[in-house]
């Protein structure tokens, strides 16, 4: 079963009603509920495709933050083979927020770097809620060296609220490590490629998402700051952060518009969660397209249009 959100009530009654006639069905063969079983499935699929055309700023928020969405590793998995993580900054600690590593995307060796929330309570405390703290940026950083001295692509992943905001992580230089990590992106003369999978939040999302191109997954979010945050931030009231969700562009449509990212990759009807197969496949189409792409470009070339890229946001507007 499905963890339902708020606004997938009629669909939630629908398939309970068709879970329960299964159920029937198979608690007594005498009973035929297969007409009814087919009728509620077709009305499930045209209710869930009007509420998934027509979702909301906040709503998409909603499913990007899904419990069952599929995470970083669960697209490394099937996306990656000979997937090495590597571990530490080489200064203090490990970040479980940040997994990042080596591997081989269709043959090609590749670096990887992503931000992984958990699926449950013991892997969500251990991954911080996807939530990195400096050295998970800096341990990002060493992986863009390697990448860069030994001419790997970079495919990054990008699922994060925010990096963590703690006093500890504050004591250890979040802000610089941040901007270290998106300086280090700028620099690379390797092809990079990100895709925000689910939240891609502030400069936590920024810092391993600046890219010669960058996706984001149909029903993913991308901002400088949580609706949660701004509403907090501009009204004093967090529970207005479904108005600050529909002010500030947050959704893929609202962001390629603005040139910010290059293309939207399409979700099931019902989410990511619903078909993870085909949505991390289709990921795996879109980033291999890119690569093909940006690996015939030298170095050089490679940077100045990463670097142009990004001066060029906002100023066609």
């Amino acid at each position: 079963m499905h963890n339902y959100l708020d606004f997938e009530k009629p669909i939630s009654d629908l398939e309970g009603k068709i879970h329960e006639l299964k159920k029937l069905a198979g608690e007594d063969e005498s009973i035929d509920t297969s007409e009814e079983v087919s009728r509620l499935e077709t009305r499930t699929r045209e209710a869930m495709a009007d509420i998934y055309s027509k979702l909301t700023p906040w709503q998409k928020t909603q499913v990007a933050r899904h419990p069952q969405r599929p995470h970083f590793v669960d697209y490394a998995k099937a996306l990656f083979t000979e997937f090495t993580p590597l571990a530490g900054d080489r200064k203090f600690a490990n970040d479980d927020a940040i997994q990042a590593g080596l591997a081989r995307f269709n043959g090609l060796p590749v670096a990887v770097i992503g931000q992984e929330k958990g699926n449950d309570t013991k892997s969500r405390i251990k991954h911080n809620f996807g939530s990195p703290r400096p050295e998970g940026y800096r341990k990002a950083i060493r992986i863009m060296e390697l990448a860069d001295r030994f001419g790997l692509p970079l495919i990054t992943l990008i699922d994060t609220a925010g990096a963590y905001p703690g006093v500890g992580a504050e004591e250890r230089g979040q802000a610089e490590a941040i901007a270290r990590s998106t300086e280090m992106c700028l620099n690379l003369k390797v092809p990079i490629v990100s895709v925000v999978i689910g939240e891609g939040g502030s400069g936590g999302a920024i810092a391993i998402a600046t890219g010669n191109r960058v996706y984001m997954l149909e029903h993913s979010i991308y901002s400088v700051i949580s609706p949660e945050g701004a509403a907090s931030i501009l009204w004093r009231d967090s529970t207005r952060a479904k108005e600050a969700a529909s002010n500030m562009k947050i959704t893929a449509e609202d962001l390629k518009s603005f040139g910010i990212i290059d293309g939207i990759i399409p979700e099931p009807v019902g989410g990511a969660h619903r078909d993870p197969d085909f949505v991390i496949s289709r990921t795996g189409t879109v980033i291999s397209d890119a690569l093909k792409d940006l690996t015939a470009l030298k170095g050089e070339d490679l940077r100045k249009e990463r670097r142009q890229k990004y001066l060029a946001i906002g100023r066609t507007l």
